[in-house]
Parts: structure tokens; sequence; C-alpha cells
């Protein structure tokens, strides 16, 4: 495992998945205007305390978000270094289709706990979709920032 993509690929790729995550969580979380935020009432019994608070008290949560979010970048940045030699194409190919894997695993994590927890279907369909497109973006970011930091053949 190359420790400077685990944490410096990792990390930055989560800032760029933190920033696109601005849009994405607005369109899809917020409350007044996000395409879930009447299943998200309706199911309000499931959520923190912290997100029924009126209005949400997001920085509440905030640094548990970003603690996790960092470590689980260090890790994806970890897997990405140990498995881009497997994936053909320019930097930012080799990192598209290490997002799809990521993505697709994530879908394989939604479709056992939708047969857990009693949520709408369209909720896990929506974190699906926006799972998806921050682990694209993340993963084209890994895959350039991770050739700047230990160059590999395409």
């Amino acid at each position: 495992m190359n420790w400077k993509i685990a944490i410096i690929g990792g990390i930055v790729a989560y800032v760029a998945m933190f920033v696109v995550g601005f849009g994405t969580g607005y369109f899809i979380h917020s409350p007044e205007a996000g395409v879930l935020a009447e299943a998200y009432r309706a199911t309000a019994s499931f959520w923190r305390p912290e997100l029924n608070a009126v209005p949400p008290d997001m920085a509440a949560l905030l640094p548990m978000w970003i603690t996790n979010g960092l470590i689980g970048a260090v890790i994806v940045g970890g897997i990405y270094s140990v498995v881009r030699s497997s994936l053909t194409g320019a930097a930012w190919q080799r990192g598209l289709k290490f997002g799809v894997i990521v993505a697709l695993f994530a879908l394989v994590n939604l479709l056992g706990y939708w047969g857990v927890f009693n949520l709408p279907g369209k909720i896990w369909q929506w974190w699906f979709i926006e799972g998806t497109i921050l682990n694209l973006v993340g993963g084209v970011v890994l895959g350039v920032v991770a050739q700047k930091l230990a160059p590999a053949g395409s």
C-alpha cells in the first residue's frame, strides 16, 4: 500500500466529494426543497435528534461526519493504491472505474440494509444515486492525485 496515496489522495478525493455534496445534499436532503424532505419527515423516528430539530442542527453532527468521512477516505485511498495497477486507461479513467466499483459495493450494502430497515424505497434509491455521483467524482480525483503522487503506467 502506498501511504501517500492513501492519506493525501484519500483526503483530496474526500474534499472534492464534500464540495459536490453541498449541491447534491441541498437537492436531495434539504428539509425545505430536497426530494427526500417528505420521506424524512414521515420517518422522523429513524433520524438523530439533531436532524429533527427546527432548523436541523447540522453543525452538531459535522465533527462526527467529517471524522468518519476522513477515516473512510484514507481506507478507500489505501485500497485504490493497491488495486489501481489492475485498472487500465489514463489516471482519471482508472479512478472513474474505481469509483464505479466503490459505488457497486455501496449498492450491495444498501440492498442489505434495505431488507433490515423499514424506510421507503425512495430514500434508498436517492441515497444510491447520490453515493454514485460522489463516488465517481471522488474516484476521478483520487486517480488523478494518485498519478501525481506516485506515477503508474497507463
